[in-house]
């Protein structure tokens, strides 16, 4: 990763954090995809004629996976960007 070779221990901490942070971002917004709350007449139960659940979402064993899958790629991510250099030019 040229664009990580100029940088300080801090400054790749600083890029863990914020590479994690829009994980997160991401995870979230993946997570509650189709869970949008229901407005209007139907959120107000005197009015309707029937009750309406709010959207669920995906299903918990996905959302695993999502959380899962996100978290993975930080961990290698953030192993890559604070490996030190002596460790990236050693052979083998």
């Amino acid at each position: 990763m040229r664009l990580i070779d100029g940088l300080s221990k801090a400054q790749r901490v600083v890029v863990v954090v914020a590479l994690g942070l829009a994980l997160g971002v991401v995870g979230t917004y993946l997570v509650n995809l189709g869970s949008g709350i229901r407005f209007g007449w139907h959120a107000y139960s005197p009015m309707a004629a029937t009750v309406q659940a709010p959207g669920t979402g995906l299903p918990s064993w996905l959302r695993l996976i999502v959380w899962l899958g996100l978290i993975g790629l930080w961990a290698l991510a953030s192993i890559r960007i604070l490996r030190s250099a002596t460790d990236r030019d050693a052979p083998g």
